[in-house]
């Protein structure tokens, strides 16, 4: 998989030093500038996934994401004080603005699942940007991360968590990402994902596809709401196998409501996925809305401007 990394790196480095030229000359005209749309969500994310929207040049986005315990069901309610009392998942990480095209990322979360302890680094790259006046009808945004698990291996090497060597410790994975605002409230999205793990438990599937699909609505000036859902394409193969010994996969699904505040986005959501790494959120959530298995968590992003002046275009 040092292949796909390589893979990755390069790809963005390619499509920065040419795409931007060549998009230019296929999109672009000789008459007048097509204005571009702004903000089709408020953020970089939308809730569990990336959205188009991407940080300025020389921005700094300074990001903690948040995951609780179940709300209901069994491990829920007021025993657990509606999942407060068991944090799932935690994200801190910085993000930074290359170009207004290109953006890159370190993070270190808790991580959900198999392997904890968790390190990633991404890099996002705007193809396209949609126009006013649809001459160009979407943004296009490619998106690269590689994790790496820190955690000590387990014994068992039949388990996830049992490395080898270091490559076991990575996954990755690529991401495109379509989206087009309608009028002045409404958002969609389609993201086409691949998922690859180095290392997985037993029959489990290193390569996953999967598919997701996030919309945002827009309440007021600086109110939205949002929702976000993935379809991972697991082979039946694998859901009976699991489902045999207890186990049962669920798509992941989040609706939450999106506040921006000057420098701050803040993302209150519910999700049934423990997780927040796609590497672990897409293929392993085993936790369901129809079970009281979701719970609430935040989303908080604030933006710094470096070397330069911020310019906020409302």
């Amino acid at each position: 998989m040092k292949i796909i990394a390589f893979l990755l790196l390069c790809t963005s480095i390619s499509v920065y030093g040419q795409a931007q030229q060549d998009l230019s000359h296929l999109f672009d005209s000789t008459g007048p500038a097509h204005p571009k749309v702004l903000y089709t969500y408020k953020g970089t994310r939308i809730i569990m996934g990336h959205s188009t929207d991407m940080l300025r040049k020389h921005e700094l986005d300074f990001r903690v994401d948040h995951r609780f315990g179940d709300l209901a069901g069994e491990f829920g309610g007021a025993k657990t004080f509606y999942g407060i009392d068991n944090s799932t998942d935690i994200r801190i990480g910085l993000e930074y603005g290359i170009s207004d095209r290109l953006m890159a990322g370190l993070g270190r979360s808790k991580g959900s699942g198999d392997q904890h302890q968790l390190i990633d680094l991404l890099v996002k790259y705007r193809l396209v940007e949609q126009t006013q006046d649809s001459h160009v009808p979407v943004s296009v945004a490619i998106l690269g991360t590689a994790v790496m698990s820190c955690m000590t291996s387990e014994e068992d090497p039949h388990k996830a968590a049992w490395f080898g060597d270091a490559s076991d410790r990575m996954s990755y994975v690529a991401q495109g990402i379509v989206s087009r605002k309608f009028g002045n409230k409404l958002a969609f999205s389609l993201s086409p994902t691949y998922v690859h793990r180095n290392r997985v438990g037993y029959t489990d599937m290193n390569n996953l596809f999967a598919l997701g699909v996030g919309g945002r609505l827009k309440v007021s000036k600086r109110i939205g709401i949002v929702a976000e859902y993935f379809y991972p394409f697991r082979s039946q193969a694998s859901r009976d196998y699991y489902k045999s010994q207890g186990i049962t996969f669920y798509n992941p699904l989040g609706v939450g409501l999106e506040i921006e505040t000057g420098g701050h986005v803040f993302h209150i959501n519910f999700t049934n996925s423990t997780a927040i790494q796609e590497t672990q959120f897409i293929p392993e959530t085993t936790t369901s809305w129809l079970q009281g298995q979701f719970r609430w968590g935040f989303n908080i992003s604030r933006r710094f401007t470096l070397f330069g002046k911020k310019d906020w275009k409302k």
